[in-house]
């Protein structure tokens, strides 16, 4: 399977999630929400993800903000319930595992940056 990756910009954080396992181990959960353009003839579609794990939620807290432009690399995962009456539901989730702020300067931008000449006269 290859590498799942999306850019967008950060519309919403919502609140974090916790709880403690039957097995007693706590957890966090946090979903966010991204907006990009590569929907049907460019208009704006809406991805949600959710990151698990104390350190990830931490992370993306610090370093996130909602308007930032980042890029995910996550797995799509896709759970089946069956209620008692015999009715089936599935349920997809898409569980990011990095985020990364992407530089909004361009290329032409870096390069009309004047070079500094720093080096000693003699």
């Amino acid at each position: 399977m290859s590498e799942l990756k999306l850019k967008g910009t950060i519309k919403e954080i919502l609140e974090v999630e916790s709880g403690t396992s039957k097995a007693g181990k706590e957890w966090q959960k946090l979903t966010f929400a991204i907006v990009n353009n590569d929907g049907y003839e460019g208009k704006e579609v809406t991805y949600a993800f959710e990151l698990f794990g104390a350190e990830k939620v931490e992370n993306f807290n610090k370093y996130n903000k909602v308007g930032s432009l980042v890029e995910v690399s996550y797995n799509t995962e896709s759970n089946r319930w069956q209620s008692p009456q015999g009715n089936v539901r599935y349920f997809t989730t898409n569980s990011a595992w990095k985020v990364f702020g992407v530089s909004t300067e361009t290329p032409e931008a870096i390069k009309q940056t004047p070079e500094v000449d720093d080096s000693l006269p003699f």
